[in-house]
């Protein structure tokens, strides 16, 4: 099932159960798909394309989280982090910090990345290979710690 299919499906779900944060968020990831349907791309939606769509969704949510905790407005923040959840509940299961870790590792001796010098051709191997599966932030953390 598509991922259009399926936020169809649960945004019917939604409207009948009366949820209305739930109904919000599958209704900015549906404004999602469809600009990017419209957007001129002229080909269907991959899998890799809404992984990118989620995660870019996903990042925005843990930004605003971020920036109203700071600013004090605790209801705000906790509105966003329930519509995180949601978000992560169509991304694939994310991996733990000892998954990503020796997957590096053994990424790292594949392709012979052994100093700092080697960081962008590993991080870059890394992340495109991890893409939607681990945060950024985690991978980059990951390979400077191999590295070093």
């Amino acid at each position: 099932m598509s991922l259009k299919d399926k936020i169809n499906q649960d945004l019917k779900e939604a409207m009948k159960a009366g949820d209305k944060i739930r109904l919000q968020t599958i209704r900015s990831i549906r404004a999602l798909i469809l600009e990017f349907e419209k957007s001129g791309a002229n080909r269907e939606m991959t899998e890799e394309d809404e992984i990118k769509l989620l995660t870019s969704a996903a990042k925005k949510r843990k930004e605003s989280i971020e920036q109203y905790t700071k600013g004090g407005r605790e209801e705000l923040a906790l509105k966003e982090a329930e519509e995180l959840k949601i978000i992560e509940t169509y991304l694939p299961k994310q991996l733990s910090e000892q998954e990503v870790e020796e997957f590096v590792k053994n990424l790292a001796a594949e392709i012979k990345a052994e100093s700092k010098k080697d960081f962008g051709r590993l991080m870059g191997a890394s992340v495109k290979a991890l893409k939607g599966k681990a945060d950024g932030n985690v991978i980059r953390g990951i390979v400077e710690k191999i590295l070093s």
